[in-house]
């Protein structure tokens, strides 16, 4: 892999230990509530998939049979550890590495998918983290995405501003709740196909029901191909 195949960016460290504890703790019941829809996120997937923030690799046992491998991306030590054991147990082969979604270090155009799952609300440039996720995938790549974004009604997108603003990105690993993350995305060259909002409901925390998206997207036709994409 020469230095021209991979992100230029230096990987900044990414340690929340207390939250990562708590997150594994909760994100096997979360992802029990949420079934449907991270297996409608995952449904159909084939061939090799990137998943970036895969956080303890919960996802991992939603995989269908047709992936033939899963690169899991995680720069929190202690959930990259976790994500590790999942993957001992996966149904699909799964390798776990360390990085950022900002400067993957990852080969040009190397994956036919890409799944962001309660990740873009975290990293600390969105426009970043998706030039880098369509870097990485071949042209004709799809992507896959299950996030926190901003309310569609005025007060609630305010709550979440100011939310943001203050104490809760401290509090939950660095998520900013009121991207328009879906606007993030086509705004990188990618074309949304499909996109159902739902929500996510906090659990054992008295917080409102959080606004999510959950869709899919393909380079545009439009959007000048990166010099190491390939069909």
């Amino acid at each position: 892999m020469t230095s021209s195949q991979t992100s230029s960016r230096t990987a900044p460290r990414v340690r929340h230990p207390v939250f990562a504890r708590l997150f594994a703790m909760g994100a096997g019941l979360l992802a029990k509530a949420e079934d449907r829809d991270r297996r409608e996120l995952l449904d159909g997937l084939s061939g090799r998939v990137l998943e970036i923030g895969a956080g303890s690799g919960v996802n991992f046992s939603r995989y269908p049979p047709e992936v033939t491998e899963v690169v899991a991306v995680e720069p929190e030590p202690y959930l990259r550890r976790r994500a590790e054991e999942a993957a001992r147990h996966a149904p699909v082969p799964v390798r776990v590495v360390d990085g950022v979604a900002e400067a993957l270090p990852l080969p040009d155009g190397s994956f036919d998918a890409a799944v962001a799952c309660l990740v873009l609300c975290t990293v600390r440039d969105q426009s970043r983290a998706l030039a880098e996720l369509r870097r990485t995938l071949k042209l004709g790549g799809e992507l896959r995405f299950y996030e926190h974004v901003v309310a569609q009604n005025p007060v609630g997108a305010a709550l979440q501003r100011a939310s943001d603003a203050t104490w809760w990105p401290l509090v939950a690993g660095g998520c900013h709740s009121a991207r328009d993350t879906a606007g993030a995305i086509r705004a990188a060259g990618f074309e949304i196909g499909w996109l159902r909002r739902t929500v996510q409901r906090p659990l054992l925390i008295p917080l409102p029901p959080a606004p999510m998206v959950l869709g899919r997207a393909r380079l545009s036709r439009y959007a000048r191909p990166h010099p190491g994409q390939q069909a």
